[in-house]
């Protein structure tokens, strides 16, 4: 199986060589202009990102901080910044290296097997689902945003992995009852929106935002698919 490289840089340009060039060594390779869309490939699980620090937006460092609990891959930084704070700033939000632009295809193709080579015995991989800026660790059964843990119950997070895994699908009560409690439970189907309101209360005093979990008037829920 081939490693997979997640490329992050907001010069279409160079991602565009960086996927073409790491793809003829091997590598299969995803590419994101912008930390918005890097995170929904992080459900790829990728063997090693390369990311640049001075991106529009969430910027390198701070997508580094936020993911880094839940990514146990190297994080390469690609920057232009060569003073030596900057450097420490990289690596104490949980950065292994940095390469400095302009940088050469060889010199990336070497940092690059370098990282995989040490990394190989210890990555362990993690199942994990992001929603925006909502990442669900489907491993550790937990969901952080922007670096701090929401707090749910098991059934709580039962309710999230079973629509987030399915996202953009409708489904009633009966149904989410019958995935979460199992069809031998004994109990109401109506405990379902008890515990919906209880997750939407919860997303939304972290994150403002309460359309994460969609309500199909007459119909059901769905997880929001982005």
């Amino acid at each position: 199986m081939s490693y997979k490289i997640l490329i992050i840089d907001d010069e279409p340009m160079l991602t565009a060589l960086l996927s073409d060039h790491l793809g003829d060594c091997g590598y299969a390779t995803f590419a994101a202009n912008s930390a918005e869309e890097a995170m929904p490939l992080l459900k790829n699980a990728p063997d090693l990102i390369l990311l640049d620090i001075n991106m529009p937006g969430m910027d390198g460092l701070e997508f580094c901080k936020s993911i880094r609990e839940h990514i146990s891959c190297p994080i390469v930084f690609l920057t232009a910044r060569i003073a030596e704070q900057d450097m420490l700033n990289g690596f104490l939000t949980g950065g292994d290296d940095y390469i400095t632009k302009p940088f050469s295809l060889a010199e990336v193709t070497a940092r690059v097997a370098a990282h995989l080579r040490r990394d190989e015995r210890s990555r362990s991989a993690q199942r994990l689902m992001t929603s925006q800026e909502l990442i669900v660790n489907l491993s550790s059964r937990t969901v952080h945003f922007k670096g701090s843990e929401i707090p749910f119950s098991k059934r709580e997070f039962d309710i999230i992995e079973f629509l987030i895994t399915n996202a953009g699908q409708v489904f009633d009560r009966e149904s989410l009852y019958e995935a979460v409690w199992g069809l031998d439970a004994e109990g109401d189907n109506g405990v379902v929106k008890e515990h919906i309101r209880k997750i939407r209360q919860k997303l939304a005093d972290v994150t403002g935002k309460e359309d994460y979990i969609e309500t199909v008037w007459g119909v059901g829920y769905k997880w929001k698919k982005q």
